[in-house]
């Protein structure tokens, strides 16, 4: 090959290369540009005021227009959210860690993003019971708003320590569903011994029938620091659209912040937007009674803990590694901080790990 040929050629090659860049590079923006984060909303739960207080104030349509990318609202029933995120449906939501766990060790494909509050489950037995203490649980019969409930693991993995059996293969209680407004009513009329239930259904219960409190997750040092409540995103879409998950999860960090910092006006909003019920004041002790501080690494801590206890009772698939398993179903972005303060104007100050 002579020299004028040898440059023929390398200009073609190098021009063939640079088209395929060019057209790589527009395919990317093509993709990016038709693509749609759908993200699962609902009404009627206080708890999700992070959730809301993220579409009412802007932050989801802030961090997506700085992102660039897309975002939808779908309005679903919350009790069918994991199956929309398995199908594809929706790309991402929020739920009770504790429920979603036991789902993720039978197949679920979904990372957690960040936890968003502590606390809203209680545990109560009638004021007249002979049943003081969780101890005291030991043979009787319990109801529970599902048998993969958020409250039936946490009640599993406290009586466990206790030396409890709560396995498959040795159970030393009775669980027995109602849906969670009939709780109430069944412990008072003497069906079961004792209930576990979520906020606000739990709070008003407990000052309508005068139940007596035997666990409250927003008090106990078990799970005092551990969050019910958290973000979440397929697992796929963490990987192939990364921007619209650090986008997501920053929204709910900095609503959840909010919250935190201004619990009567996230209240307030709810109700307004009618995004749920219920009485301004009430609503606004409930919402100040869990720690709605957000966390990335204290979600990681949670999953970990509910994990390792779940291995122990043998509620999850055997010789699951821990560390493993925890690192697939945690995401982490490099454009998200551990967590955000709401300030006096109106801004954010970003939290980082304290480093340990």
């Amino acid at each position: 090959m002579n020299k004028k040929t040898k440059k023929i050629f390398a200009l073609v090659l190098t021009t063939m290369m640079l088209s395929a860049l060019l057209l790589n590079g527009c395919g990317k923006e093509e993709k990016k540009e038709s693509y749609v984060f759908k993200i699962g909303t609902a009404n009627g739960s206080l708890c999700l005021a992070p959730l809301h207080v993220a579409q009412d104030l802007g932050y989801f349509e802030e961090e997506f227009n700085a992102a660039g990318i897309k975002y939808e609202l779908v309005e679903i029933d919350m009790q069918q959210a994991a199956d929309l995120t398995a199908s594809g449906q929706i790309d991402a939501c929020v739920g009770l860690a504790g429920s979603l766990i036991p789902q993720v060790d039978s197949g679920l494909d979904i990372s957690f993003t960040a936890g968003l509050h502590t606390g809203c489950t209680k545990y109560y037995v009638s004021k007249d019971s002979d049943i003081k203490d969780l101890s005291g649980l030991k043979g009787k019969k319990i109801g529970v708003p599902g048998m993969s409930d958020s409250s039936v693991v946490a009640l599993k993995r406290k009586l466990a320590d206790l030396g409890i059996g709560v396995s498959t293969t040795n159970m030393e209680i009775e669980l027995v569903v109602y849906n969670m407004t009939d709780l109430p009513l069944a412990l008072a009329n003497g069906a079961v011994d004792a209930i576990a239930v979520h906020d606000p259904v739990a709070s008003s219960a407990e000052k309508e029938y005068g139940f007596t409190k035997i666990l409250d997750l927003t008090e106990d040092e078990k799970f005092k620091n551990e969050y019910c409540c958290a973000s979440y995103i397929t697992s796929s879409i963490t990987k192939e659209h990364p921007e619209a998950a650090a986008a997501y999860t920053r929204a709910l960090l900095k609503a959840s912040a909010y919250v935190q910092q201004n619990p009567e006006e996230a209240a307030r909003l709810q109700i307004e937007n009618e995004q749920c019920s219920g009485d301004l004041a009430e609503n606004t002790k409930l919402l100040s009674s869990y720690n709605y501080q957000p966390s990335v690494s204290a979600m990681e801590e949670t999953f970990k803990n509910a994990c390792t206890d779940l291995l122990e009772i043998g509620n999850l698939q055997e010789g699951r590694n821990i560390d493993d398993f925890t690192a697939d179903h945690i995401a982490k972005f490099e454009d998200v901080p551990e967590s955000y303060t709401y300030n006096d104007d109106g801004t954010f100050s970003e939290v980082k790990k304290s480093r340990e």
